[in-house]
């Protein structure tokens, strides 16, 4: 047993001596002095010994094991000096400071959606997600858009079947999520959207937000109250608001919301066209026909439905005058929100 001790201390030397890395040291601490190591497996033996030649092979064991822990000691320090060496003769000095790495910026839209969701969620507003794939009854149909409604020729839609597209908004959100829940709601849906379009204004894939709110007796005025106070928290409490007629097909009445110009501050300029106000979303009161298709009472519920483009308030925010700067991915553009 004592000359398996010897002959196992010479073998470790010898290859501890041969080893050329911190990690080859590593292994051979491992397999050597390790709690299933060849040393510790012999150690497990002792009791297999006469009695009177335990101590010896104790002391002997123990004697091994202090040559081996400072053998792989004083190699892990040859190797370091060598690096170091080797640094030096290569011109790094590895008592400088080293050098900090650059800090990530979040893009501009990731910011801006989180902005638009901190507002609503302090309203009591919850965040819902809807596929990007979509069937035309959500995009569509359960939103008051049949085959053959015109309003269908403004969205520029991507088809992959008859019945399933790209969506176009996020307002599949609006069914889908009434479909599963009864009222009172409060939600809003961040997601993509895509449409045939592209220019400095418009992009095949863009950034909306969605909202809804259904209950008992929501009134245009809790409407207005809402998004008056969304635009106050967004651009400042001293930007003026109005609320200007138009159409969607599944609200009625229906209204674009519009801001006193960032810019120019309501005196005109080129990017108002001149009108001193910029529209910032579209809204209006739910069409009891999208609250038939989900199986909601138009004559006990009513509420209010919204949406914008993340991107068309964050070039508001910030003045940027091409949607296309958004996918550019130039760190320079990145770097400065």
């Amino acid at each position: 047993m004592q000359q398996e001790l010897i002959d196992l201390k010479n073998q470790a030397l010898a290859e501890v001596s041969d080893a050329q890395s911190e990690d080859a040291l590593e292994q051979l601490s491992t397999r050597y002095l390790g709690r299933k190591g060849l040393l510790t497996g012999l150690l497990r033996k002792t009791g297999t010994l006469p009695p009177e030649e335990r101590p010896a092979f104790g002391q002997l064991a123990n004697q091994v094991k202090k040559e081996l822990e400072q053998a792989l000691s004083q190699a892990s320090e040859r190797l370091s000096s060598a690096g170091r060496g080797t640094a030096s003769r290569r011109g790094v000095d590895p008592t400088l400071p080293g050098i900090r790495p650059r800090r990530g910026r979040l893009h501009p839209i990731t910011q801006t959606e989180r902005l638009i969701l901190e507002v609503f969620n302090r309203m009591g507003f919850q965040v819902v997600e809807t596929p990007e794939v979509e069937l035309d009854w959500y995009c569509f149909e359960a939103l008051n858009m049949p085959p053959d409604h015109p309003a269908r020729d403004m969205q520029d839609t991507f088809y992959i079947s008859d019945q399933v597209v790209l969506r176009t908004h996020t307002s599949s959100a609006q069914i889908r999520t009434m479909e599963k829940e009864k009222p009172p709601l409060r939600i809003v849906c961040p997601g993509k959207a895509f449409r045939r379009d592209s220019d400095a204004t418009h992009t095949p894939m863009f950034h909306q937000v969605e909202g809804l709110m259904v209950g008992e007796d929501i009134t245009f005025a809790e409407y207005k109250g809402v998004l008056i106070n969304f635009v106050h928290q967004i651009f400042g409490p001293e930007v003026p608001v109005r609320f200007r007629p138009s159409f969607f097909p599944f609200t009625e009445p229906s209204a674009e919301v519009d801001i006193g110009c960032v810019v120019c501050k309501g005196d005109g300029c080129r990017v108002c066209s001149h009108t001193g106000w910029l529209e910032i979303l579209g809204s209006g009161m739910v069409d009891p026909n999208v609250f038939k298709n989900v199986g909601y009472d138009p004559d006990k519920v009513t509420g209010f439905a919204f949406g914008m483009g993340i991107e068309r308030i964050a070039m508001l925010r910030w003045g940027i005058d091409d949607l296309r700067m958004f996918y550019d991915n130039d760190l320079r553009f990145i770097r400065q929100f």
